[in-house]
């Protein structure tokens, strides 16, 4: 099953670093990396830059469409005007479909601020001990935003990046 997980970083380049980080854990086959977009804010900026890190993407990649749509329903909605608005509803509900919801929108929004970066990820085949080891190895420090992993998966990631290095 292919997991969307999001990660905040409280530094603009946290997510770039931890990037990196997944690409040599997928070479050492800890996790397959389907497809993987960064966003980082820059301190001083008005807006984030967004990037999908074709790189790392695996046979059957999503279409890069996907994250520019996600990320401009999530950035730069209240920037488009209200004759935009039907369409916009259109392709939220669209996104509901695959599990990003409004509350998923709204935390992204809320939490990805001037001068962090998230890391979004699709995923698959994760050795979750091994991953979140060399994550904490590497200092990176990565806040959960969100997952479609069941609850009690969730729980259990958000226990294994608490617990002490």
């Amino acid at each position: 099953m292919t997991t969307l997980t999001a990660f905040k970083f409280d530094s603009a380049d946290g997510a770039d670093r931890m990037a990196g980080l997944l690409k040599d854990l997928q070479r050492q086959e800890l996790l397959q990396i389907h497809d993987a977009a960064v966003v980082k804010w820059p301190a001083g900026k008005k807006k984030p830059q967004t990037q999908q890190l074709h790189n790392m993407a695996g046979i059957g990649a999503m279409q890069g469409a996907f994250w520019g749509m996600l990320f401009g329903l999530i950035f730069f909605v209240p920037f488009l005007g209200m004759a935009i608005g039907a369409g916009m509803g259109a392709l939220t509900g669209a996104f509901a479909d695959v599990g990003i919801d409004d509350g998923f929108i709204k935390k992204v929004q809320s939490e990805v601020t001037e001068g962090t970066s998230a890391l979004f990820l699709l995923t698959s085949g994760v050795v979750v001990d091994k991953v979140v080891e060399q994550i904490k190895a590497n200092n990176l420090n990565p806040q959960l935003i969100s997952t479609n992993l069941s609850t009690e998966q969730e729980n259990k990631l958000k226990e294994a990046f608490a617990e002490e290095a």
